[in-house]
């Protein structure tokens, strides 16, 4: 969500007005501290651009906090 936001030029301030949050709930979906509703998923991804599965969907690799994790695959 970081890049997003920065790519589209908004400071963390900017889309915490855009969406009706304060910035301490933008700064906190940022590092994976938060999880948003789902309303405010929506209007995170609406005002960035994105889909919300573009933003907060989960990668291979990667545990729920978003931080890559060693994946073991079978033998």
């Amino acid at each position: 969500m970081r890049a997003a936001r920065t790519a589209s030029g908004l400071t963390q301030a900017d889309l915490a007005g855009a969406v009706g949050v304060t910035r301490q709930t933008v700064v906190a979906v940022e590092a994976g501290d938060y999880a948003p509703s789902v309303y405010l998923a929506l209007a995170i991804a609406a005002r960035l651009g994105r889909t919300v599965e573009q933003l907060f969907g989960e990668q291979p690799g990667a545990d729920r906090s978003g931080r890559e994790t060693d994946v073991e695959v079978g033998r």
